[in-house]
């Protein structure tokens, strides 16, 4: 019985000083012009569906909810935003030569469409980033059509 008090007695120490460092947030002040918003200029329906659905884990731009200010769920949080930005970043859109601009919107288009993105334990906290049908066809649509622009880029001349 005494381990188990020196264990919980461990785990709640270090849960009380896991409050004092926080991971750093990810919210810039500014959106950067590589942004692939302002680089693309979609229509509104495509960047209503990228903010409220995929702006928090792949861009500069997480709104972090009340829960996030609690230690241990800011740590995990923190994990999916740095594992959600390092496959695909909109935030650095302009940073991808055409080649991996096409992947990436394929890759957009795969997700969307079986329905692995946004991340159902996302999707189950955030009720807007539950895509209907007609969002998912315009991001795909979207999608296509960019790639085709991209496409020409990468044409040899």
């Amino acid at each position: 019985m005494r381990a188990f008090k020196n264990i919980l007695f461990v785990i709640f120490t270090a849960l009380v000083v896991m409050q004092f460092f926080p991971p750093e947030l990810n919210k810039a002040d500014t959106t950067p012009p590589t942004d692939i918003i302002l680089a693309t200029s979609p229509p509104k329906i495509i960047e209503a569906t990228l903010t409220n659905a995929c702006y928090d884990c792949h861009s500069n731009s997480t709104r972090y909810p009340w829960y996030t200010g609690i230690e241990p769920v800011s740590y995990w949080f923190d994990s999916h935003i740095k594992e959600g930005k390092r496959h695909l970043d909109f935030s650095k859109w302009e940073h991808y030569s055409a080649k991996e601009k096409i992947h990436k919107l394929e890759e957009i288009t795969e997700a969307v469409n079986q329905g692995w993105m946004p991340l159902k334990s996302y999707r189950w906290l955030h009720k807007d980033a539950n895509l209907t049908q007609e969002e998912i066809k315009a991001i795909t649509d979207w999608a296509a059509l960019l790639q085709l622009n991209y496409q020409t880029v990468d044409l040899p001349q």
